[in-house]
């Protein structure tokens, strides 16, 4: 018979609300600038055609088909 594996506790950092805040945030940011950047076609840019024609450029930077 084989003998009982040994477990060692492992602690586990608390994470704080504030870093979760943080990170939620920022991730969301990121979301919101792939999607103005890959999808937007100037429907939420209310700025004219400047915010228009940068995203545009910013999609054939990245090598996103637009057109």
């Amino acid at each position: 018979m084989a003998a009982p594996a040994r477990t060692t506790a492992v602690a586990v950092p608390a994470l704080s609300s504030k870093l979760l805040a943080v990170a939620l945030l920022s991730v969301g940011l990121m979301l919101l600038l792939a999607y103005l950047v890959g999808f937007d076609q100037g429907a939420v840019s209310r700025s004219g055609m400047y915010l228009h024609e940068l995203m545009h450029d910013g999609r054939h930077l990245l090598g996103v088909p637009c057109h």
